[in-house]
């Protein structure tokens, strides 16, 4: 057990589980659909929880720990947070929420009865979907140095020794 990588894991899921509330509760709060960013603004937060959740018991159980499984999971996390990090910020812009005309006409905050509110709670995932971002870069360097030599069978010579 790697004591930086548990406790990059353990800010893993409290990242992800905030994330996951806020944009859950965004698409709760919709009365006239959700679109297809905001969906997988959701799917993003889940594959991230269930990639933490299996580094988490990985970190603690040898038995479970696949390296390159690891690896993977953490690379297509790292990925998707960070399309659903561009995504977000791109259909949010830069605007206030208290901007009642930029609300109102903005594809993702319209929908809701309360569109200021769901506007904040997206703004906010989007920071987080960046700090989860950016903690899956360092888990995934991690698990690669932490697996190195024990992926795919490639044999390495010893050190050069000279002939004396």
């Amino acid at each position: 057990m790697q004591i930086p990588l548990v406790a990059l894991r353990a800010i893993q899921l409290l990242l992800v589980v905030i994330t996951t509330a806020l944009v859950g509760n965004a698409i709760q709060e919709a009365f006239a659909g959700n679109p297809s960013s905001v969906n997988f603004a959701i799917f993003a937060a889940v594959f991230a929880l269930i990639t933490v959740l299996y580094g988490l018991v990985a970190a603690f159980m040898d038995a479970v720990a696949v390296p390159i499984l690891l690896m993977a999971l953490d690379a297509i996390s790292l990925v998707a947070t960070f399309i659903a990090g561009v995504v977000l910020a791109a259909k949010l812009g830069v605007h206030s929420c208290g901007n009642q005309s930029y609300i109102l006409s903005n594809s993702i905050t319209n929908g809701s009865h309360n569109p200021s509110k769901r506007c904040h709670e997206l703004q906010a995932a989007t920071a987080f979907f960046w700090f989860l971002f950016a903690t899956f870069i360092a888990t995934l360097a991690l698990t690669a140095m932490a697996s190195k030599g024990s992926i795919g069978g490639i044999r390495r010579g010893g050190a050069p020794r000279s002939q004396v």
